[in-house]
């Protein structure tokens, strides 16, 4: 009998939303006594920061350039190696629960697989899950949850926010308090909403197994990810005009401004208004009208979905000791990317390489049978390496199409493995803009070159010392003391970056 693995991912959740890593806004007593017996990671950092290829990272091991999904929109292929497909070949039961995008969501005709379980009953192995149920962020649609939700609670399908307009774009309207974008007041009850749904099916599938039995479980749930539209019944637990503005939020609109004319320039131009680089970015909202209470009330709401994730989580840890497994079970939690959430005076995301989106929630929680002492690793870390440590939990070797290594315990770990750098790629082709971006995290600094594109020459980038500007405010790209030190960091970037996969496969849907 092996270690069995819960696999926790959230969707677009930034780093200082935990109590463990300082966040002041969201109770997470669950997740912060996770850390505390476990391995909490300082510098954690995906390979993309949008979702389709960062959870293809994810899966596969490897980088985007490598596993092919280079933007939103392009699906993962079937054949794609898998992480569960290892575990499962080694006797693990295997299941997915909550949102996978592999595929694109946005899907009509149900081209994709993922798209067509819940609709046409299909079962079987899926990616090297035996057991696969899939949810997304609203109540519509083809997938297990909205399935459910049709059957059950019919009422509810319609309360979720409209992430569509009538011209089949992403809705900027405004709602809650404030009419802040994407937020809305969300009349479903908690039990029927996808938190709870994710938790609930998970603790299902769990009574299924027997006691002896390996399992590897990804449980995904689609918060805090836009729409902030948690249930309304929820909504006392933080009063957003008490909440303190974001230490990334400029207030003043020239200060923030003159910030902004020193990145390059899709940074102003989205601000503007005049150039968008990103699907889920709403197509026709202005940045530059974001206001204070604005990015109080999206906090707000943001914070109460991580609240209810940590409660559901919580759930699923009961159901694990009810079983008696709590001394052989890994716990790894983790997001694809992060949020802007008012830094910049920007919401969402995009091809923005700061802290925001860079820098993300990590932590590991050996099962009490390994005997690992609890620690704080400052080294960089990538979600790269999260297939390699779940076939080192599994006691197996790591297969050589696994880009990454397993995540060290302590930072002299780090040092003896060469924990050194990490890579984090761009490329998209958005409403004709094309942006591509390449960055290296090492020694304290975050490096991005720019490729040529719609907007860029290929000389622009952007140099950050994290120790002395942690909010990535003062840009120091050809700053005449650091030319040596940029030099070598782009070097060093080329070095250590896959090729990629040519021909590029098709975009087949926006996300």
């Amino acid at each position: 009998m092996g270690r069995k693995i819960l696999f926790v991912t959230t969707d677009q959740q930034r780093y200082d939303t935990l109590g463990c890593n300082g966040g002041i806004l969201a109770r997470t007593p669950v997740i912060d006594a996770i850390a505390e017996s476990g391995h909490r990671y300082e510098r954690a950092v995906p390979q993309s920061v949008v979702c389709m290829p960062s959870r293809s990272t994810m899966i596969t091991g490897q980088h985007p350039s490598t596993h092919g999904v280079w933007m939103n929109g392009v699906a993962l292929p079937l054949d794609a190696p898998s992480v569960a497909s290892v575990l499962h070949a080694a006797g693990y039961h295997t299941a997915l629960i909550g949102k996978p995008h592999f595929e694109p969501f946005l899907d009509p005709f149900a081209r994709f697989p993922e798209n067509r379980f819940a609709r046409d009953g299909l079962v079987g192995l899926h990616r090297g899950f035996e057991h696969f149920e899939a949810a997304t962020h609203g109540g519509a649609g083809p997938l297990h949850y909205a399935r459910w939700l049709a059957n059950n609670h019919p009422e509810a399908v319609n309360l979720f926010y409209p992430v569509l307009d009538a011209r089949l774009e992403v809705n900027d309207l405004g709602g809650g308090a404030t009419g802040a974008p994407q937020v809305w007041d969300n009349a479903i009850p908690r039990e029927w909403y996808h938190t709870d749904w994710v938790a609930d099916r998970t603790i299902n599938w769990l009574q299924t197994l027997d006691t002896g039995d390996d399992w590897f479980c990804w449980m995904s749930f689609p918060d805090p990810h836009h729409p902030w539209d948690p249930p309304a019944c929820e909504l006392g637990r933080i009063d957003w005009r008490e909440v303190p503005l974001p230490d990334g939020y400029i207030e003043g609109a020239v200060e923030r401004e003159a910030v902004l004319d020193t990145k390059p320039r899709h940074w102003k131009a989205w601000y503007d208004g005049s150039l968008v680089t990103n699907f889920e970015a709403p197509n026709s909202w202005v940045p530059a009208t974001l206001t204070p209470d604005h990015v109080r009330e999206v906090n707000a709401r943001n914070a109460i979905e991580c609240e209810l994730i940590d409660e559901a989580l919580g759930r699923v840890m009961t159901a694990i000791s009810g079983r008696g497994w709590e001394d052989d079970v890994d716990v790894i939690f983790t997001t694809d990317h992060g949020e802007l959430q008012g830094d910049f005076g920007l919401l969402f995301k995009g091809p923005y390489h700061v802290d925001g989106l860079m820098r993300l929630p990590l932590i590991w929680r050996q099962a009490r049978s390994a005997h690992a002492a609890p620690s704080t690793v400052t080294r960089p870390v990538g979600l790269v390496d999260l297939a390699p440590t779940f076939c080192t939990i599994a006691g197996l070797a790591v297969p050589p199409f696994m880009e990454g290594s397993p995540l060290p315990v302590s930072d002299t770990d780090a040092d003896a493995r060469g924990f050194e750098r990490v890579l984090t790629e761009w490329d998209s082709e958005v409403f004709g803009v094309g942006v591509h971006l390449r960055t290296i995290t090492r020694d304290g600094w975050v490096c991005t070159t720019y490729q040529p594109g719609t907007v860029h020459d290929g000389t622009e980038g952007e140099l950050y010392d994290l120790h002395d500007d942690p909010f990535q405010q003062v840009n120091r790209w050809n700053d005449p003391s650091l030319v040596s030190l940029q030099d070598d960091l782009v070097a060093d970037l080329w070095d250590h970056q896959p090729a990629q996969r040519t021909p590029l496969r098709r975009v087949e849907a926006p996300v």
